[in-house]
């Protein structure tokens, strides 16, 4: 009699906690989505931060040639980025996240793959932080075109603008998964997210403001991406900007740990 001896197990493979197949497979989604849809989304997201630059550039340029020791159109070009990465973040976030989660239940299907919440929240706000990298050079580009001169530091935009993104996009997710319903979204826009463009050095420099405005500046992510773009455009300052990059990467971890935990909450718990 003969037995038959069977191979040995093979020892389970450990899955790792971010799975890249999951987050990647998630990215293919959007980039198919997004070559149906990029016109409009980067009409307006491009379109109104360079109306902002222009209108503001022509009009309080003309009264005001010199802040803070710059040309006007060179602080205001370079301010303009932030608030062309924080439209496109955080109204994407928001917005995006909520009519894909509520109405149209697509992550119900993704989840039903083998894709965990905080891998999808991961690819999704991935995914708007890289879009508003690139959208955040426009302001830039028009900048440049009306007399800003180009440095070498300006490669860093997109950078700051990805970091400042992926913050701001996962701010969005999260509001997204707290707020009872899209209206909702209003009391966002007009309460958060106005205040924070127009007080984060954009249109105007911050000293002349109160000791207290200045001091929640300091909290202000939108200020701290201001910062490295005039830092990066103009002159490098190491330590100021490895601070104003700090506030900006532990700003995404807070609102990465706050979307990942509604979001699973909403959707499996």
């Amino acid at each position: 009699m003969t037995t038959e001896r069977t191979a040995p197990a093979r020892p389970m493979t450990r899955v790792r906690w971010l799975e890249m197949s999951a987050v990647t497979g998630v990215w293919k989604r959007e980039t198919t989505l997004f070559r149906r849809y990029w016109l409009s989304t980067t009409f307006s997201s491009v379109v109104e931060p360079t109306i902002y630059l222009l209108a503001f550039g022509f009009g309080f340029g003309s009264l005001v040639s010199v802040v803070a020791g710059y040309r006007y159109i060179e602080f205001l070009g370079t301010g303009v980025v932030a608030t062309a990465v924080l439209f496109s973040s955080a109204f994407a976030g928001m917005f995006a996240t909520f009519i894909r989660r509520v109405f149209q239940k697509s992550y119900d299907a993704i989840l039903a793959t083998p894709v965990d919440v905080h891998e999808l929240v991961a690819a999704e706000a991935s995914w708007i932080a890289a879009k508003a990298g690139v959208y955040g050079c426009a302001p830039l580009l028009v900048a440049i075109a009306f007399g800003l001169d180009p440095s070498w530091g300006m490669f860093l935009v997109p950078l700051i603008g990805f970091l400042t993104g992926l913050g701001f996009a996962l701010f969005g997710i999260w509001v997204s998964a707290i707020v009872p319903s899209i209206d909702s979204f209003n009391y966002i826009i007009s309460g958060v997210l106005t205040p924070l463009f127009l007080v984060a050095g954009t249109f105007f420099p911050l000293d002349g403001l109160p000791q207290w405005a200045r001091a929640l500046a300091q909290v202000n992510p939108l200020y701290h991406c201001v910062q490295l773009v005039r830092d990066a455009a103009f002159h490098v300052r190491p330590l100021d900007d490895l601070y104003h990059a700090a506030v900006l990467a532990v700003f995404a971890a807070l609102m990465g740990f706050l979307a990942e935990r509604k979001m699973r909450a909403r959707l499996i718990d």
